[in-house]
């Protein structure tokens, strides 16, 4: 009998990566969906035609009692979350209800359904409702160490990383007080073609195609020497998948080890198309964070070793990949007239 997944953030990125990951291992996948209205709906039904949908939403508790109720999965992964870290200076309130207390809520609703009350120690047991948490690199903040692993200490600069501290917090509450499989991974940063339009690879590749093309003259940036750990996300869920397969729970770091400057994903996406970055990029202070994380590094060798994961994609591959995939999208535009009817 196959094995039964709930993807929280179905519409996004890493959602309908996993998504089509999970079908390919024989998975039926139900998205939560907030409301018929989505207009990502449409998208992610045409990417991934074999997904079904129920009803629900990480600020409502009853909502998710009953998706989990309805679904009965085997898996949960909760994706869903306000993941722009810039917006969550202007919206601290709702990123913190989001990616913070709707962890809880999903994990009250596991508990719930699976009916678990009593303080019952670690580990895990096999029969019950796995559940994955999506943490994230933003939670190491200005880092104590570099490259950053399972034990460094986290020091969030942003209200999207404390909250995502607490939700990775929680998790593992949940976790020691009633053996429930609840895991977190604390994925670095992962791009693809289906990004959104405002996370910077994804700015910068989209504009370096409309440049190319003649649609657009410059690029706006905030800080060029930022430095991350970026990978493909293609690659990140099937991490995820891997977290929920062992025999006990436990929390891992993703990325690829590798650091490179957003100087670095300019320069790379420019001369993929035989243009000079400095002819086009012009720098903007208000796109500055209020606090900047520097440097973002993963050491993922207890994932490479536990987990037998290691990414396929590197960086210059990765930037070339979005780069040409927008190429294509903004030609569609003398076409169809609408640049962003495919983007994610």
């Amino acid at each position: 009998m196959s094995k039964r997944a709930l993807i929280t953030g179905i519409t996004g990125q890493d959602g309908s990566y996993l998504a089509e990951h999970l079908l390919a291992q024989g998975y039926q996948v139900w998205g939560l969906i907030r409301g018929q209205a989505n207009p990502r709906k449409s998208r992610i039904s045409r990417l991934v035609s074999e997904l079904s949908f129920v009803d629900g939403d990480l600020l409502d508790q009853a909502s998710l009692v009953s998706a989990v109720d309805t679904v009965q999965p085997d898996e949960i992964y909760n994706l869903g979350a306000i993941s722009f870290v810039p917006l969550s200076w202007q919206q601290a309130e709702l990123v913190t209800e989001i990616n913070g207390m709707g962890v809880l809520r999903m994990l009250e609703a596991i508990r719930m359904v699976s009916g678990l009350n009593g303080s019952r120690g670690g580990g895990g047991d096999g029969g019950q409702i796995r559940f994955y948490q999506a943490s994230s690199s933003e939670m190491f903040g200005k880092v104590a160490e570099t490259p950053q692993c399972e034990t460094t200490i986290f020091r969030p600069r942003s209200p999207y990383g404390v909250a995502k501290t607490y939700g990775h917090f929680i998790t593992r509450n949940y976790r020691e007080s009633f053996g429930m499989y609840a895991v977190s991974g604390m994925l670095f940063n992962h791009e693809s073609p289906r990004r959104g339009a405002e996370f910077v690879t994804r700015k910068i590749s989209l504009a370096v195609a409309r440049i190319k093309l003649g649609y657009q003259d410059k690029l706006s940036l905030g800080n060029l020497d930022a430095v991350r750990d970026w990978g493909f996300a293609g690659d990140y869920v099937r991490a995820m998948h891997l977290m929920l397969q062992q025999d006990e729970p436990g929390d891992y770091v993703i990325g690829t080890g590798e650091m490179h400057s957003v100087r670095d994903a300019v320069r790379i996406a420019f001369e993929h198309v035989g243009l000079n970055w400095e002819d086009y990029v012009t720098i903007d202070p208000s796109l500055v964070r209020p606090a900047e994380v520097e440097i973002l590094c993963a050491d993922a060798e207890r994932a490479r070793n536990q987990l037998g994961w290691k990414p396929s994609v590197d960086f210059p591959e990765l930037m070339r990949m979005m780069v040409d995939s927008d190429l294509r999208q903004v030609s569609r535009e003398r076409e169809y007239g609408d640049l962003l009817a495919a983007t994610w």
